[in-house]
């Protein structure tokens, strides 16, 4: 299928925004409003002002905010609803009908989820995308990096390949104009990524787009580079630069990691909160809060130190497994582009730093006692002890051996299986991404991990139980959730920032990409 937009054009387009894409107010969210506004909760959820469009320039806002907080009966509340239109939140559910199947619900969803192409406001905080995209849901109403992969598999099934093109290219647009993936097209996103997902979008295109991978090769090592960067100035085992560490044999290995040292503009007061309960230098609690952001699991018992606390959190101190084992297929993408593209020399050098990267998993990542993978403590020199479906990102990368596979299958049989789906972690904590919930995406990567390797009967089962808590759901509300408890099948679930929400991006498309794999087996 040919592009309708060559990436020639894209990169034109990339060149011409570039300047618009990364223009921030920045000063804003180091401003006195700013912190009087978050720190005094004027909006429930601190996502909300950060959405907030103004009225008129931010700093002219900011000016009269510094003399009319000085005059008598000032308040507040009332100067941002004057000079602030709140963030738009399309309705993202229908009224229950007890005639209309989960499948049917979903695909009557994708218009409401959809956004088209952007207009660029200066002091808006989002970040314009040149093609139409589709975001989460609920508070949600930007694209989000990793969710996107997720929910191009339900997209798939449905052959909504132009979309799936659209937003493959809004993301190598991002790549080009910022040389990185940010979390979500915010431009308080724009310190950090999230899993690194593209080599997967770009290998999803593949099937109906066999040059996919030379198309977009300019873009798949642009984000290398960004995962990579300063691996070159690490001279000595221990040695961190951004995302890279150098391990104690000398590998190189990469962590989440946010350059902006400060609480983050849309969990402003939590992350204060937080850094004060913790009794620790607030800038190194910033950082960890924001890297473990950057992981797409806000928050786990895997970045605790304690295992039970947030303000225990030290994220940079750990290199986590699924993060490597996306890098190794980042890697073998770029090898394969530039293969077909005849550079051989550049497919070799990354086939080798692909193996040096497997190896690095297998040596610091694989528990032999365990038969599972863990994340490592690079500064205790030794695996964190929190077990989480982390561990099942090697499955899915086809890492292991099929004596290896099995192992974990009975792991993940004995330790995450239960009635709604697999558990995120064996950790209660009150996280969202803890015990008892469970996740779509962590579904999918763990059902295709144990079919790569013909363990079907297990896949099969953390299928039929996760669907099953998707109807039993849908039915009783009428609504897709984020997450859902799959230990006690009679709730929804719970804990975290903010409320469960509903739409939902990645819940859908996994939801249509299990049903379709279960009508193939019915053929």
């Amino acid at each position: 299928m040919q592009n309708r937009i060559s990436i020639l054009i894209l990169f034109f387009m990339a060149s011409c925004f570039q300047r618009e894409v990364v223009k921030t107010p920045v000063d804003f969210y180091t401003s006195e409003l700013f912190k009087d506004v978050q720190l005094n909760q004027i909006f429930k959820d601190s996502k909300t002002f950060v959405d907030c469009t103004p009225k008129r320039a931010i700093i002219e806002i900011m000016q009269d905010y510094e003399t009319q907080k000085l005059k008598p009966g000032f308040e507040l509340a009332v100067f941002v609803t004057k000079n602030f239109d709140l963030p738009d939140r399309p309705q993202s559910t229908f009224k229950t009908d007890s005639l209309v199947s989960m499948e049917e619900h979903i695909n009557k969803l994708w218009p409401v989820l959809t956004r088209i192409a952007d207009q660029y406001d200066a002091d808006a905080s989002l970040i314009p995308l040149p093609q139409q995209y589709v975001v989460p849901g609920g508070r949600f109403s930007e694209v989000y990096y990793w969710d996107s992969y997720f929910t191009m598999l339900g997209l798939k099934t449905q052959g909504k390949y132009e979309l799936i093109q659209d937003m493959v290219e809004n993301f190598g647009f991002l790549i080009d104009s910022l040389g990185f993936i940010p979390n979500g097209n915010r431009n308080y996103y724009l310190s950090r990524s999230q899993p690194p997902f593209f080599s997967l979008m770009v290998k999803l295109l593949e099937a109906y787009d066999v040059n996919a991978s030379r198309t977009f090769l300019p873009m798949l090592k642009k984000e290398y580079e960004f995962w990579m960067h300063g691996a070159g100035q690490l001279q000595q085992p221990g040695d961190t630069f951004e995302h890279v560490v150098m391990m104690a044999d000398g590998t190189i290995m990469n962590r989440y990691y946010d350059r902006n040292p400060r609480p983050r503009p849309e969990a402003y007061r939590e992350d204060v909160e937080v850094a004060e309960a913790s009794g620790r230098n607030p800038q190194e609690v910033y950082t960890h809060l924001r890297a473990a952001a950057e992981s797409g699991w806000d928050f786990s018992s895997r970045w605790f130190e304690d295992g039970q606390h947030l303000k225990t959190i030290h994220t940079t101190d750990i290199i986590p497994v699924d993060l490597n084992a996306l890098l190794y297929h980042l890697e073998k993408m770029i090898a394969k582009g530039s293969y077909l593209n005849g550079d051989k020399e550049e497919s070799d050098r990354l086939s080798k730093l692909a193996d040096a990267r497997r190896r690095g998993i297998l040596t610091f990542c694989w528990d032999e006692n365990e038969h599972y993978f863990f994340d490592y403590d690079f500064k205790k020199g030794k695996q964190t002890p929190y077990k989480s479906l982390a561990g099942v990102y090697p499955l899915f990368f086809e890492l292991v051996s099929p004596v290896e596979a099995e192992q974990i299958a009975k792991v993940i049989e004995r330790d995450f299986l239960k009635p709604g789906g697999l558990v995120t972690t064996a950790q209660t904590t009150g996280q969202q991404w803890d015990a008892p919930n469970g996740w779509a995406p962590l579904q999918w990567m763990a059902y295709q991990g144990l079919q790569h390797y013909s363990i079907r009967p297990l896949a099969a089962e953390i299928r039929k139980r996760w669907i099953r808590q998707n109807i039993r759901v849908y039915t009783a509300t009428g609504k897709m959730m984020e997450k859902y408890n799959v230990m006690d099948t009679t709730l929804v679930a719970g804990g975290g920032e903010y409320p469960n929400q509903d739409g939902f991006g990645w819940t859908n498309g996994v939801a249509l990409a299990f049903i379709h794999e279960i009508k193939i087996d019915k053929q």
